[in-house]
């Protein structure tokens, strides 16, 4: 089990009061700091797709050229856009087990939590 994002994120500080609140020992992996390699990230696109995975509300999102933001439809270039530019992923990513979920959706993790149990 792992909960991926950035410190600040004030999405990601409300999925760790959650664990923390539900006594879960919820790893915190921060993806400025610590980095993403590239056969995870793949795992989580081909898990949740580019849609669910791609934060284009996101500041970071509206500071790409056009170009950019046109060249995220081919995987290979949007997997090196997210290699570099973490904060273009949306969070929190938590793994539970085999699965994979993005966003703040607890309903979803107490699912989780109790079948690896």
């Amino acid at each position: 089990m792992t909960l991926y994002g950035i410190p600040n994120c004030d999405t990601v500080k409300k999925a760790r009061a959650w664990f923390a609140a539900h006594d879960i020992d919820m790893p915190f992996h921060d993806l400025r700091r610590d980095g993403l390699d590239a056969p995870r990230l793949t795992g989580w696109l081909d898990a949740l797709g580019a849609d669910a995975l791609v934060n284009r509300r996101g500041t970071t999102w509206r500071r790409l050229s056009a170009e950019q933001q046109a060249a995220c439809d081919d995987p290979a270039t949007l997997t090196e856009l997210l290699l570099a530019q973490p904060a273009l992923i949306r969070r929190p990513v938590v793994e539970i087990g085999n699965r994979t979920t993005v966003g703040f959706v607890p309903d979803t993790w107490q699912v989780l939590l109790g079948s690896t149990q």
